[in-house]
């Protein structure tokens, strides 16, 4: 092992390619960045003057579709093509296969935009994911890193998710079975990692700081909470408007609250990077608690209101904390978060929180969501501004 690790190291350091293009997160957090930016635009155009986009000329299934198989999967290929190499002490996807794999993705996202032959269009979408997930389960047996095949599982089970999106009316599977199954994966590998790297970076901070209490470590309370959550997700993937799924959602949504409060995040408003992980992960029990308040009082509240907390709130704000923070670190940058980070945060929160807040004033559904959609989208434009450079320069 000593050997290959060695082989590795100096692989990377022979590599004399373009800085973009020598890690994964590079090219994948910087496109994904600026595609969610100018995606929300072009959607809130689309919807407000009826243009027809993607295959099937349907403007909101396209949207939806593309934030997840467009916009999450380009972060996970970013952070497993990252973190695997990590794990596994192996050489990371660099150079040529990396640029392929990219234009793979950029393939799918012109693909779907474009539309033509449903085949084709769906087989191009597809190959990313599938490929994505080949390459992970590749990496992890190599490097028989078998804590990490549970990451590997869920990326491959995102890749099945997308195809049965697109297969899924002609197979005979309910109404979205395909983008609820992939919103469930991605709920779940965010309580997965968040539940490693949020109370771990915490610790490390603490310990700085001298700190006496430290955060809980993952444990039994932890396995009995993802098993909450990854219940009431798989039943609302084959049934979400069954009553007990709404039981589920809030039981579960209890649980992961106290799990957030045993990592003791309120201690950490000194250090940004570390705080907005925090916030960040308090969206998926705000999420799940207003997830089955819909199903079981849907007289107040409609479940695509509360699924943008999950997907504007929980999605966007733990992708951009780890994105900035991985980003920071990888390219040699201290970790710490100025003021422009900071306000990439803010603004994704206040977009969040606009979208799931302003349907029940009196302001009007498109003024609202285009109010909303287009703070959001900032936050992702000024990451794309702001840490673009250092992604496409090399590591200091």
């Amino acid at each position: 092992m000593a050997s290959s690790e060695q082989t590795a190291g100096e692989k990377r350091r022979a590599y004399n390619g373009p800085a973009f293009f020598s890690h994964g997160f590079r090219p994948f957090f910087f496109s994904a960045a600026l595609f969610a930016g100018l995606v929300i635009p072009l959607w809130m155009a689309a919807f407000s003057h009826g243009y027809a986009i993607g295959p099937e000329g349907n403007a909101l299934g396209w949207h939806g579709h593309e934030m997840v198989f467009g916009y999450v999967a380009a972060v996970i290929a970013g952070f497993v093509m990252t973190a695997i190499p990590n794990w596994t002490g192996r050489l990371p996807v660099m150079g040529m296969p990396l640029v392929l794999l990219f234009l793979l993705w950029l393939a799918g996202r012109v693909a779907m935009f474009v539309g033509g032959n449903g085949l084709l269009t769906s087989t191009i979408d597809c190959l990313f994911l599938i490929v994505v997930a080949g390459l992970a389960w590749c990496e992890v047996l190599a490097g028989k890193n078998w804590r990490n095949l549970p990451v590997c599982l869920l990326v491959g089970l995102l890749a099945v998710s997308n195809v049965l999106d697109h297969a899924g009316d002609a197979l005979g599977f309910p109404y979205q079975f395909g983008l609820r199954m992939a919103l469930a994966l991605v709920t779940t590998l965010m309580m997965l990692i968040g539940g490693r790297v949020i109370p771990s970076f915490t610790t490390n901070w603490m310990k700085k700081q001298r700190m006496a209490v430290m955060p809980a470590p993952f444990g039994l309370y932890d396995k009995v909470a993802l098993l909450f959550a990854v219940i009431a997700l798989l039943s609302w993937i084959i049934d979400p408007d069954a009553k007990a799924v709404g039981v589920g959602f809030l039981i579960a949504a209890v649980v992961h609250t106290i799990r957030l409060i045993r990592w003791r995040g309120w201690q950490c408003g000194k250090d940004p990077l570390v705080l907005i992980l925090h916030i960040a992960y308090f969206w998926i029990p705000v999420a799940l608690g207003l997830m089955g308040l819909a199903i079981l009082r849907p007289d107040l509240l409609t479940s695509a209101h509360a699924l943008h907390a999950l997907t504007t709130g929980a999605i966007g704000q733990l992708t951009m904390a780890i994105m900035t923070r991985a980003s920071l670190g990888h390219c040699g940058r201290e970790l710490r978060a100025g003021a422009g980070t900071v306000l990439i945060y803010l603004l994704i929160f206040v977009g969040a929180l606009l979208r799931v807040s302003l349907p029940f004033t009196g302001v009007s559904y498109a003024l609202g969501m285009s109010i909303a959609g287009f703070i959001w989208a900032a936050g992702f434009l000024l990451f794309a501004a702001l840490y673009g450079p250092m992604l496409f320069a090399p590591r200091r």
